[in-house]
């Protein structure tokens, strides 16, 4: 029997103030928000949109998703 292993997909989501809130520029990348490491995208989602809706009034934050697993294995 072959054993089948899944690739561990995982994504930080974190935030903070931003220079432009077209773009990813923090002000203050020391006091960047880390909500957490999350194993699937979909927790990942409910975490950022948690954070996002919570800080909606304010024009400046901004919420983001990296995909850690990508930076971990580039060439995949």
């Amino acid at each position: 029997m072959e054993e089948t292993t899944t690739e561990q997909r995982l994504h930080l989501v974190m935030g903070g103030k931003v220079k432009d809130p077209r773009g990813h520029d923090f002000q203050d990348p020391e006091s960047v928000h880390v909500v957490g490491v999350f194993s699937s995208y979909d927790a990942a989602v409910d975490a950022w949109r948690a954070q996002a809706q919570r800080t909606v009034d304010d024009a400046e934050m901004k919420y983001v998703i990296v995909h850690i697993h990508k930076l971990l294995t580039p060439e995949s």
